[in-house]
């Protein structure tokens, strides 16, 4: 089966769960920005978890199937048509040969995502067909999808509709909560700059991407220096540099920084943050280390038992 991209959006691009491993080589693992959207739209066409889906930037594709397939649209509260006709989001929609699928502008949230009965069929490059743009690498030769593009779907297990509640919008409150574990330079700043840190609703920016989320607000006070020796930065690092505001680095970061890392957005609320608007704000709160697992574990078991939900 294959998929025609009539429309490309903005920024549509291949995802799986991503490239680990290679963050050594200056190689990211990319992969989706709201990682349980993503898992859910694969468990809801029968697909394994890290199957290879569309991430829909704003704007979605439109698209239309050669031959009869099952997909899911979940993530962002984005409108969906097949063949003009209003469709619903977080459920399978089986389609027939000829139909023609639109993913309209989300009235909240900025992510969409796409899957396909039997996942996307483009190359693995290091394990995995993640796009990563900027060094030209996996998905459809390593860019963003284009109008006239074509994708190729192998086939996937027979259709069974499936349905899930729509979680409530994310990204469309004036303020997200996002949580963060203090660190791991967090002594390079003044009790001040920690209390802004905190205290403070930071908005969203258009210069934001899948490196990392550059947000504006009151400036957080360093206490000696914004510079150290570069060192590695993970998922959800919040770099601040000398002008005092954050940025949050995300699945297309670069390998090492050297600017201080006052926290780290917890793993769990990264696709909370991926779905703030420009001009959104961002609230941070601090968890320890333990309370950042427990959180983490209850995140992990809510997940499962939607999927579990959607398959009884």
């Amino acid at each position: 089966m294959t998929v025609r991209i009539l429309d490309a959006g903005p920024l549509t691009t291949v995802q799986d769960l991503g490239r680990p491993g290679h963050l050594r080589y200056g190689i990211p693992p990319s992969g989706p920005l709201d990682r349980e959207s993503f898992r859910l739209a694969n468990r809801l066409v029968g697909n394994a978890d890290g199957a290879a889906a569309l991430e829909c930037t704003y704007m979605g594709p439109r698209f239309q199937v050669d031959r009869p397939c099952a997909i899911a649209v979940t993530g962002a509260a984005a409108p969906v048509t097949v063949n003009g006709v209003e469709a619903p989001r977080w459920t399978t929609l089986v389609l027939r040969a000829g139909d023609t699928v639109r993913v309209g502008a989300p009235r909240a949230g900025v992510l969409s995502y796409v899957a396909f009965s039997g996942g996307l069929d483009v190359p693995l490059v290091l394990g995995s067909r993640s796009t990563y743009a900027r060094g030209r690498l996996g998905g459809l030769e390593g860019r963003a999808l284009r109008p006239g593009d074509v994708l190729r779907v192998p086939d996937g297990p027979p259709p069974v509709v499936r349905a899930l509640a729509p979680p409530p919008p994310v990204g469309g409150e004036a303020e997200t909560r996002v949580r963060v574990v203090l660190g791991p330079q967090a002594d390079r700043f003044t009790d001040e700059g920690l209390r802004t840190l905190l205290g403070s609703a930071y908005e969203m920016t258009r210069e934001s991407d899948r490196m990392g989320a550059r947000l504006h607000g009151p400036r957080i006070a360093h206490a000696r220096g914004h510079d150290i020796v570069s060192d590695g930065i993970a998922l959800g690092s919040i770099q601040v540099p000398g002008d005092g505001q954050p940025i949050v680095l995300l699945v297309d970061r670069q390998s090492t920084g050297g600017y201080t890392k006052v926290a780290t957005v917890c793993s769990f609320d990264i696709g909370r943050l991926g779905q703030v608007k420009p001009g959104r704000k961002v609230v941070f709160t601090a968890v320890s280390v333990a309370e950042a697992h427990r959180l983490l574990r209850e995140s992990d078991a809510l997940l499962d038992g939607l999927l579990r939900e959607e398959t009884a």
